[in-house]
């Protein structure tokens, strides 16, 4: 992969964590401030700072004054932009790396402390305040969480890179600065302790989240060879997994989503297709009306040999729709939201580049999952459908922050959805017996991992012949936390998979675990019923309410054109790598949190 899809990855990442990092914090607040009210220790808090306000003094006004007076966003700027300028200035070159991430630390702990003061009011402490009180809530600290993102990492770069045992002490001294800071505002009336607590919480997160992605070395997906195959689309034929082989060019049909592949990137595809023998191009664009433009057309007039899709996952549904089953093949150009099923493919985040190394590559069968319901028509998916808290957060993403944002639009829409009720459901198999639930959110996947690697269905394939089933189940503050913090540490290192302690029940039956919020299951054949109409969702497009859900799996009904490994399979672990028992029964496991 190159070094330019490196970077987008290490973005990406960047901010998907992020993003996960604001819910924690958010989540955190509001359990502070509407669950944990009256519980011990927060009773004390309102009495320590009664005790700090009848002993003030004037030598521990002053030094608390300039304690915050450090802390304060003129001061802690100030301090950035020297020790910034001075790694730039440091022989024998520039310390760009140690410069971003100090600098990047700063910046999106600032950014994550407004988002969370957004959804999170809290009044500070009543009781004399030495300092002006800014109209943001008091959890959690600004003071406490800057300091720790701009002294801690300042003590991370010392450790990281001087040499000596004097690194230690100086590490030391500057860790020792938010601390001080986070006991003088408690001190000046400014903060209870629990929000010094949560901005040294958020401010150590932002560091490990910052680190990670610009101290820390690269993955090896960024020093994987590249596939191979000719780059200007030989005269050779390329054999395809199905048995078949292809000629280099031919007709294609380009289906463009005009929001989401502007006019140079609808030209640089052109010219890619062109380089690669594919001088017979139709063009047609997505409509309201048509979101699959003329393609259904297109392919029933015949002679097409290949379908390409510029757009996000909801392009791609629809266009897989029309050619799953004709054995034409789909190569993908993401450049929508999320782009999950190109993600799951591991192509390139580059919308050209993933292009180009398809076109290189073979051609490889992945199944699709056939969706109805109550008043939702049948129609083809290739990543996941589902109902009740994920439908919800699709249909209320902002318009204009996903143009902004990108997919982290649908982390704060969540936010607004986290005490949605809990829906009542029946879950029924491969027609077994029915498995009644309550779950806050159901999704069925033909992949399993979102933006970041983050693995939502750690055992789905696209090639299993099989769908993977969540239920989501959270119960309160506390659950929400347990089952957020789960999830992300996904992101980090991906776990191994969840061993199955099977209890059969009866012949063909499910096989379950033990109880918890995350509750897995699979099967061909997947039946939801909802004890009253919900919100539905079909690879991110939001459908219309109802009380049932039916997917039926197609194994190896689309036919994707993707980058060859050197070993000729598919250049993802996920398509190539099908464990013993993906064609097995339909099975349940927990997640325990």
């Amino acid at each position: 992969m190159t070094t330019e899809n490196g970077g987008a990855a290490r973005r990406s990442r960047l901010v998907w964590l992020l993003a996960g990092q604001a819910i924690l914090m958010v989540l955190l607040g509001l359990w502070v401030t509407r669950v944990a009210v009256g519980l011990w220790p927060l009773t004390l808090e309102d009495r320590l700072s009664q005790d700090f306000a009848a002993h003030r003094s004037p030598v521990g006004n002053g030094v608390t004054a300039g304690l915050s007076l450090a802390a304060s966003t003129e001061g802690i700027i100030a301090v950035t932009l020297l020790c910034v300028a001075v790694l730039l200035a440091l022989p024998p070159a520039p310390r760009w790396a140690e410069a971003v991430f100090l600098g990047v630390s700063v910046a999106v702990q600032s950014a994550v402390f407004l988002v969370v003061t957004f959804f999170v009011e809290r009044p500070r402490p009543d009781v004399p305040q030495l300092d002006g009180a800014p109209p943001t809530s008091s959890f959690p600290s600004g003071h406490v969480g800057a300091s720790v993102a701009l002294y801690g990492g300042l003590a991370a770069l010392v450790l990281h890179r001087a040499r000596g045992p004097w690194r230690y002490l100086a590490a030391g001294v500057l860790l020792l600065v938010p601390p001080a800071v986070g006991l003088s505002r408690v001190y000046r009336g400014m903060h209870h302790p629990s929000d010094v607590l949560g901005g040294l919480l958020n401010g150590a997160a932002t560091l490990l989240v910052v680190g990670s992605v610009f101290l820390s070395g690269r993955g090896a997906a960024d020093d994987a060879p590249a596939p191979q195959g000719t780059s200007d689309g030989g005269a050779s034929p390329v054999p395809a997994q199905d048995g078949r082989s292809r000629r280099a060019g031919g007709r294609v049909v380009v289906v463009r989503h005009p929001h989401g592949c502007p006019d140079e990137l609808a030209a640089e595809v052109r010219a890619r297709l062109h380089r690669h023998g594919f001088t017979d191009q139709r063009w047609t664009s997505t409509t309201v009306d048509r979101p699959g433009g003329r393609l259904a057309e297109e392919c029933a007039a015949g002679g097409v040999d290949l379908v390409v899709v510029c757009g996000g996952d909801g392009t791609v549904r629809v266009c897989a729709d029309a050619v799953a089953g004709t054995g034409i093949p789909l190569a993908l150009v993401p450049c929508g939201t999320g782009n999950l099923l190109a993600r799951n493919l591991d192509l390139p985040s580059d919308p050209a580049t993933a292009l180009d190394e398809a076109l290189a590559g073979g051609d490889f069968r992945i199944d699709v999952g056939r969706v109805e319901g109550d008043g939702l028509p049948p129609t083809r998916f290739t990543v996941m459908a589902g109902a009740g808290f994920d439908a919800a957060m699709v249909r209320d993403a902002s318009p204009v922050l996903k143009a902004h944002l990108g997919w982290a639009a649908y982390g704060l829409s969540a936010a607004r959805h986290l005490r949605d009720p809990r829906m009542r459901l029946s879950l029924r198999l491969d027609g077994g017996r029915r498995i009644r639930r309550r779950a806050r959110m159901v999704v069925i996947g033909n992949v399993g991992a979102l933006q970041a690697g983050l693995e939502l269905l750690p055992r789905a394939r696209p090639d299993s012949g099989r769908m993977e089933v969540v239920l989501f189940d959270p119960r309160g503050a506390a659950g929400w936390l347990a089952a957020a913090a789960h999830l992300a540490a996904r992101i980090v290192r991906r776990p191994a998979p969840t061993t199955v302690q099977a209890q059969t029940h009866a012949p063909g039956g499910p096989v379950s675990v033990a109880a918890g919020s995350l509750e897995y299951f699979s099967a061909a054949r997947i039946e939801v019923r909802f004890a009253r109409a919900e919100g539905r969702e079909v690879d991110g497009d939001t459908m219309s309410e109802g009380t049932r859900l039916t997917v039926d799996t197609e194994p190896g009904a689309l036919r994707m054109r993707l980058p060859r490994a050197p070993g000729g399979t598919p250049s993802t672990a996920r398509t190539a790598r099908t464990s013993s028992t993906a064609r097995t029964a339909p099975a349940a496991r927990t997640a325990q949190l």
